[in-house]
């Protein structure tokens, strides 16, 4: 198999950096790709005791995961260096926790979309270690937005690693325009799974309340191995203060793993 592009884990030596580690590895052993711990500092003095450090780490590693990993020391934010370094090393994707930076630059569960939102790969953030290597079941909201599209291309990536079953869920709207684009992206969808023999189930929500509630509680129901959603489209300020969907499935109470896609940078990424 040929070597497939890097993946990047923003690394803070915290739990949750190691649980993302932990995902990582997993993918990077089945197609066949480096895994690279991205460090971030402030101040370019604090850089070598950094290196040190995540030098001793990488032994660690070695010893416990038999495999190498690569690490990189970068000075800036986390809010600009982590996407800027993803596109310099051409990554296939990043995996992140949570919580995956202490400090002043801690990444919580609603800053974390101010992380990915700038991203070229996708994010897959995770809060807690791999429950089992492979992944089953994944959930997929799906609403009107014509930028639904782009969940497609890596549906059928994480089906290259591991096939799975995609459970397609909307909630039925009453405004004429909003259903007839939702029913668009049904179909859209639904044509690409079938030409690429994919396994899909179609989940329609009757009950009244938002689809990232219904995506969580049904994704914690089938016992979902993931989630895949897609970033707000131009997000600005107020999204990260009071929260866009996306947010809450981040951090959603279960602890799934959700795939994060940005809707314009990510758009290029073909793997037909």
């Amino acid at each position: 198999m040929a070597q497939q592009k890097p993946i990047v884990v923003p690394w803070d030596f915290s739990d949750k950096a190691e649980f993302a580690l932990e995902h990582a590895i997993n993918y990077a052993r089945i197609i066949n790709s480096d895994v690279i711990l991205l460090h971030i500092v402030k101040k370019k003095s604090e850089i070598p005791e950094a290196q040190k450090k995540l030098e001793q780490k990488i032994d660690e590693i070695k010893d416990k995961y038999d495999i190498l990993v690569q690490a990189a020391v970068k000075e800036g934010s986390i809010f600009t260096t982590i996407s800027e370094f993803i596109e310099e090393v051409e990554a296939i994707l990043a995996v992140m926790g949570t919580h995956g930076m202490k400090g002043m630059q801690k990444i919580t569960g609603s800053w974390a979309l101010k992380v990915i939102a700038g991203s070229t790969a996708p994010f897959i953030v995770v809060q807690a270690p791999p429950v089992e290597k492979e992944v089953n079941d994944i959930v997929v909201p799906i609403d009107f937005k014509i930028e639904n599209k782009a969940k497609l291309t890596w549906m059928f990536f994480i089906n290259n690693i591991f096939p799975a079953k995609f459970h397609l869920v909307y909630v039925d709207e009453s405004d004429k325009l909003a259903k007839k684009r939702l029913l668009g992206n049904i179909k859209v969808a639904v044509d690409y799974l079938e030409k690429k023999g994919m396994v899909y189930e179609i989940k329609k929500i009757a009950e009244s309340g938002s689809l990232a509630d219904h995506t969580i509680n049904y994704a914690k129901e089938i016992n979902a191995s993931m989630i895949i959603v897609l970033t707000t489209k131009n997000i600005g300020t107020l999204d990260y203060m009071f929260g866009a969907s996306e947010q809450k499935i981040i951090a959603n109470p279960y602890k799934i793993p959700v795939m994060c896609i940005n809707p314009i940078k990510g758009k290029y990424v073909n793997f037909v």
